[in-house]
């Protein structure tokens, strides 16, 4: 799993919203992130965005730990309990797997393991390895 890690660590976007993977196994994924004052909205509770990009790193890790290429159509997410601090975390499971066609489901929850959010995505297998990357 060393190399889907280093894979992910291209992802600049999820480095610059501070997003750590914590786990990663064959259909499933963990990460964290830890909660500043970048990530608040206009009335000082995590931004969406922030919440479905931590979300959307676990669903890559998870959807790509087969290691071939695994690319988005579709995603959605439900928030259900606002955050304004602290650390989140995302936790995905594979629910289906077929060679062209996955889905994931992601729950996002505080350090209380409330549920903050959940997201939902289904991605295309494509045959293509993941490209070669050094790990660090």
């Amino acid at each position: 799993m060393d190399k889907i890690k280093a894979f992910l660590k291209r992802d600049k976007f999820a480095e610059l919203a501070g997003i750590e993977l914590l786990e990663v196994s064959p259909g499933s994924a963990k990460a964290r992130m830890k909660i500043g004052p970048q990530h608040l909205n206009g009335v000082d509770i995590v931004h969406g965005g922030a919440i479905f990009t931590l979300a959307d790193l676990v669903f890559a890790a998870a959807s790509n730990s087969h290691g071939t290429v695994a690319v988005a159509i579709n995603a959605s997410i439900s928030f259900v309990k606002a955050s304004s601090g602290g650390t989140l975390f995302a936790e995905g499971r594979e629910i289906a797997c077929n060679p062209k066609l996955a889905t994931y489901s992601i729950d996002v929850t505080n350090e209380a393991g409330e549920i903050i959010a959940v997201f939902q995505g289904m991605v295309y297998r494509k045959k293509d390895p993941l490209p070669d990357v050094q790990s660090t």
